[in-house]
């Protein structure tokens, strides 16, 4: 059985194009758990919860969470785990003399649930992390072309991230669509609409992606 973990970008994303419903769709369709780590709802609900701009789409959060459609894992390990997480991942790129802070906590943390539970996939919208498993060099470049200066690779680091598996709301509202779970029905515009809508609400998706996902 796997499980999806949560960072706080991905349900940020879903959330602000009214997607949640479908979220809750594809839970009850999934055999496996969909998790977040504590920091994950303090990111997308105990903080914005205090901002009228964002407490709307937080309160929706915090309800998939009090129905258990979305389950705060907690552990005594976590916090250790993520620590350690946080250290290598920020200790895998330096430039001037100086490391790179990439990630934050939550983001740390979600890695971290990943690697004590085993047999999951992580859902991030956020480019750098995934970067950071997926394809380290082109961050690498990214990163010396945002700094305009040469940015160093940390191999022994990076190899801490290279077994883990990401997927982001891209990929989640696909399936939503392919399995009839979302409300509006016009197979012509709908895919269009919600993969350009997750990808202007901060998902991290080329038009290039959107394309190939649509001669699937």
């Amino acid at each position: 059985m796997k499980n999806l973990i949560f960072d706080s970008s991905s349900l940020i994303t879903l959330s602000m194009n009214g997607l949640l419903d479908e979220l809750e769709r594809l839970k009850q369709k999934f055999k496996g758990k969909f998790l977040i780590p504590p920091s994950v709802e303090y990111e997308s609900v105990k903080r914005p919860i205090k901002i009228k701009k964002y407490k709307l789409g937080a309160l929706k959060i915090e309800d998939l969470i009090k129905r258990n459609v979305l389950e705060v894992y907690t552990d005594e390990k976590l916090k250790k785990e993520s620590d350690l997480t946080l250290k290598l991942a920020n200790h895998c790129f330096s430039a001037r003399g100086k490391w790179l802070n990439i990630i934050q906590e939550g983001e740390a943390s979600c890695l971290a649930l990943s690697s004590l539970l085993k047999n999951c996939i992580l859902v991030v919208d956020e480019r750098t992390t995934r970067l950071l498993g997926e394809n380290p060099e082109k961050l690498r470049k990214i990163l010396s072309g945002k700094l305009h200066t040469n940015v160093s690779l940390n191999k022994k680091n990076i190899d801490f991230f290279r077994d883990f598996k990401f997927i982001r709301s891209s990929e989640l509202v696909y399936v939503a669509y392919k399995k009839g779970l979302v409300d509006i029905k016009d197979g012509k515009e709908i895919l269009d609409a919600l993969l350009y809508g997750v990808k202007f609400k901060g998902c991290s998706i080329s038009s290039s992606e959107i394309k190939e996902i649509k001669r699937l």
